[in-house]
């Protein structure tokens, strides 16, 4: 094993990305600049990709629960909560740059944002993304957490923070930790009764999404509900 500092400079992940950009590193050297120190046997790079090997990838450590992410050898509690510091930053950046300009005008377009704040949860989160007249992210908000079932949303709480951001419409969303977006009757019937409550008071209720684990998600609007 040779440690980092034994390589060829252009060959060290710090270096290289400093040299060539962040997108020229492999998922291994990049984890290696967060890890910043191997382990007894492994340098840097070789604790990353091992980790990496472990998890079936990128996407699966990032998403890792705490407990199996600190199960891993090389990581830990202060790793965990440097990884979600670091997620959470990217995430509030993308938003930040999403309100400037982004129009939500597609059911693709509220996915991909819906799953990057909503898919890692490990506890069922509903939200909403409240939109202007031309369907343009004003905010991304946490509603409440549990089931619609068990943290019911009243049409009075959504109509106070869609007056608040003067939002014309908005779109509904919750995950499901286990992975399957499929809606519960209780999804469909709730979903109704909230477009119906709104709509009097100028509130488009546009969609109500459901994120699953990776891409998988369910739209009602696609599927006919509102």
């Amino acid at each position: 094993m040779s440690t980092i500092h034994q390589l060829p400079v252009d060959e060290r992940p710090r270096e290289k990305l400093l040299q060539q950009g962040a997108d020229a590193l492999t998922d291994a050297e990049l984890l290696a600049i967060f890890l910043r120190v191997g382990i007894p046997g492994m340098n840097a790079i070789e604790l990353a990709q091992n980790l990496l090997n472990q998890c079936g990838g990128m996407a699966n450590l990032l998403t890792a629960t705490q407990s199996d992410f600190c199960r891993m050898r090389g990581l830990g509690t202060a790793k965990y909560a440097q990884l979600q510091a670091v997620l959470t930053m990217a995430r509030r950046h993308h938003l930040a740059q999403l309100k400037q300009n982004s129009v939500i005008n597609n059911t693709a377009s509220a996915v991909a944002l819906l799953t990057e704040h909503l898919a890692h949860e490990e506890n069922e989160i509903i939200a909403a993304l409240f939109l202007n007249s031309k369907h343009q992210l004003i905010a991304f908000e946490q509603i409440a957490q549990g089931s619609l079932r068990e943290a019911p949303i009243y049409p009075r709480t959504l109509a106070k923070q869609a007056f608040k951001h003067n939002a014309a419409a908005l779109i509904l969303a919750h995950n499901h930790p286990s992975g399957d977006p499929t809606p519960s009757q209780a999804d469909n019937d709730v979903t109704r009764q909230l477009a119906h409550a709104l709509k009097p008071l100028d509130i488009r209720v546009l969609d109500h999404i459901i994120i699953g684990r990776g891409l998988r998600y369910t739209s009602l609007a696609e599927l006919g509900i509102l």
